[in-house]
């Protein structure tokens, strides 16, 4: 928790940012299970109206390595859309406050985040919210990217398939505790056979998926949240990721265990004013699974390390890699090759 003397730093700094003659922090509660931030809910009255605010501090260790700087920025460029993403308040990136880079946003209250392993979280509202899910997701896509605050913060890549893998690679090879042939094979046929490059570049959320948005249990969706590993991309890793057979713990239903994929990507198609490629899709479909073993790898070892205690680590190094390397072996298996 947030020592006094953080307190006390915090009600001046926060004051400052939102221009109040005074302000007041009375009950704080910290929300466990976050991999990459310290996340506290603050009840806050402000020249004495009472706002719901959410603060969000690097930690010691982390289960993903993310700028907290892109993720301020990706929620500000949401500002002007009618999508449900809270409003970004201040990012303070010095230590001098709470002794790590944080910031501050909206807090959206009455609402719940689905367990991806629970496939009747949403009970009968499941369709409503899958439809909404996929329409949202597109509705991320749609928005002006080029010109927004995480395009100045994230940069434009000419190859973003590139970047993008690059990047998880050298994860997996910095983290790996031990050999790991399968995804070294799903590596191999990523490189030899690269996507066609997107007809746009979309903001891309990163980690879109059933547990980080919420919703307020008569069936609507009231929040995106996690924008951690939000970059310019191409969409279709997006849908990807948000249709991994990790999130999905309906078979019948293979639309992130809510909808059906035809749906999904109907949905998206709308939503987005985009069109399915099914051959680039194929590329992001075996990317998100390495990408997953990559975080799954990285948990894994800050956990064995000693880094960071958290279950949620030692579950993901174990659990969701296994699952995993089966769906990249059932994909090779399937003709993808090593």
């Amino acid at each position: 928790m947030l020592t006094p003397q953080e307190v006390e730093r915090l009600t001046a700094r926060l004051a400052q940012e939102l221009g109040a003659k005074q302000l007041v922090i009375g009950a704080i509660r910290r929300f466990h299970g976050g991999a990459s931030r310290e996340t506290y809910g603050l009840d806050v009255i402000v020249d004495g109206v009472p706002r719901g605010l959410i603060l969000r501090r690097d930690p010691a260790d982390s289960l993903i390595d993310t700028e907290r700087a892109l993720e301020f920025a990706a929620f500000r460029s949401f500002a002007a859309s009618t999508l449900p993403v809270p409003e970004a308040i201040c990012l303070v990136e010095d230590h001098d406050v709470l002794g790590a880079p944080f910031f501050v946003m909206e807090r959206i209250d009455g609402g719940a985040a689905a367990s991806p392993f629970d496939p009747e979280f949403y009970g009968e509202h499941r369709a409503a919210i899958g439809q909404q899910f996929f329409s949202l997701l597109g509705g991320i896509h749609a928005v002006e990217a080029q010109h927004s605050p995480l395009a100045a913060v994230a940069g434009t890549p000419a190859r973003c398939w590139q970047r993008e893998l690059d990047h998880w690679e050298k994860v997996i090879r910095d983290e790996a505790l031990e050999p790991q042939p399968i995804v070294m094979a799903a590596l191999r046929w990523l490189r030899r056979t690269p996507p066609a490059e997107p007809v746009r570049q979309t903001i891309v959320h990163g980690d879109y998926r059933t547990g980080n948005l919420l919703h307020d249990g008569a069936g609507k969706v009231i929040a995106i949240l996690d924008w951690e590993m939000a970059h310019i991309g191409d969409p279709l890793e997006d849908l990807a990721w948000a249709l991994d057979p990790l999130w999905n713990p309906r078979a019948e239903l293979d639309g992130g265990g809510m909808i059906t994929r035809g749906e999904a990507i109907a949905l998206w198609e709308a939503a987005s004013g985009l069109e399915y490629d099914a051959a680039r899709f194929g590329w992001w479909e075996m990317f998100a699974t390495v990408k997953g073993v990559a975080i799954w790898l990285s948990s894994s070892r800050a956990f064995a390390e000693g880094r960071n205690l958290d279950p949620i680590l030692a579950f993901s190094g174990f659990y969701t890699l296994a699952r995993a390397n089966q769906t990249l072996v059932a994909r090779l298996s399937a003709g993808a090759g090593a």
